[in-house]
């Protein structure tokens, strides 16, 4: 694998290690529908992997609507969506095995996400993964979240392994751009009914389940 020397592996959590994203929509539908924005599914799936302050003023930049109040609208998408995660959270199958398999395999584990905290202390509690991670790092207050890199590279500091020896995991473009912008080795999962379309090429992997990366991260280890 070009000889890089992969020495942690950083996942995205919403869409990589929880089912979550149809929740999103869902949430993100039914808050601006109350708005009067009438947005379809195909519309908030082009705002996946953003932050979610990000995801409103996008929107609003678009289709304002009276009595603008950002972290109002934020907080009442966040509210249902940790809701659903805490009554009906599911793992993405193979989460634990590939966790495991990081650890056996000698490689840190880090966590870089645009959700805020409510929403990733739903995510590991309900899966009771938090045990698995050396380094947990959230975009919820940076100056700028997805597609920018900031949190990856935090996520990296945070490991103490320097970004370009990082595989990152992810299921959304943006946040594919975020760490390819970080300088780091990257394997998309993207959605099935977006994963035909070309533009997931600027990611060094791409396959359909996280089984499949097990034996990505066994042949950067066996170039070095």
């Amino acid at each position: 694998m070009a000889n890089i020397n992969i020495k942690a592996v950083i996942f995205d959590m919403d869409g990589v290690l929880i089912d979550s994203e149809p929740a999103w929509q869902k949430a993100e539908m039914a808050v601006m529908h109350s708005l009067g924005l009438k947005l379809t599914l195909e519309d908030v799936e082009s705002t996946t992997g953003y932050r979610i302050d990000q995801v409103v003023d996008y929107w609003y930049q678009r289709f304002p609507w009276a009595n603008y109040n950002n972290a109002d609208t934020a907080s009442q998408i966040v509210q249902a969506v940790a809701e659903h995660i805490r009554l009906d959270g599911e793992p993405m199958e193979g989460v634990i095995d590939t966790l495991k398999d990081c650890r056996q395999k000698g490689l840190k584990i880090g966590l870089a996400t645009s959700s805020p905290s409510p929403i990733i202390d739903a995510v590991l509690t309900k899966l009771g993964i938090s045990e698995h991670f050396d380094a947990i790092c959230s975009a919820e207050h940076l100056q700028l979240g997805k597609p920018h890199p900031e949190v990856y590279l935090n996520c990296a500091a945070k490991l103490a392994v320097d970004a370009v020896n990082c595989l990152a995991i992810e299921d959304s473009f943006n946040g594919l751009i975020a760490a390819r912008a970080a300088n780091m080795q990257t394997i998309a999962i993207p959605a099935p009914q977006v994963a035909q379309q070309t533009k997931w090429v600027v990611g060094h992997h791409q396959i359909s389940q996280l089984s499949a990366v097990s034996p990505i991260l066994s042949a950067y280890l066996l170039d070095n």
